[in-house]
């Protein structure tokens, strides 16, 4: 089955920061779906958040987009997240991993903003 978490970001003219979180899930929800919820509530009330996109069949992906480098590392550290990542680590994730990239190009049949 196919996860889609919500509709494309609508992202700025580049240059921004994407942040691609590539997983797979161990068995069971052991609260993954209350936390992740939690999570893109929380990152969207960071300062420099634009936007996040999730999908998950076998492979997940989540990519959430910064104004800027700064305003993704900050979002790396604040306390619940931190809270969240180490339980990624225990509970949630067989593997994973985490690529940071500057976009700079985007387009699409609706724009880029």
């Amino acid at each position: 089955m196919s996860e889609q978490a919500g509709p494309i970001a609508q992202t700025p003219a580049p240059p921004y920061t994407a942040v691609i979180f590539t997983s797979l899930r161990t068995e069971g929800d052991h609260g993954y779906a209350v936390m992740s919820a939690r999570m893109t509530e929380l990152a969207s009330q960071q300062p420099g958040f634009l936007g996040v996109e999730s999908a998950r069949e076998g492979v997940g992906i989540t990519v959430s987009y910064w104004r800027d480098d700064d305003a993704a590392a900050a979002w790396k550290q604040v306390a619940e997240h931190l809270i969240a990542q180490e339980r990624g680590r225990a509970v949630w994730y067989d593997d994973y991993v985490v690529r940071v990239a500057t976009v700079t190009r985007a387009y699409g049949p609706k724009g880029t903003s």
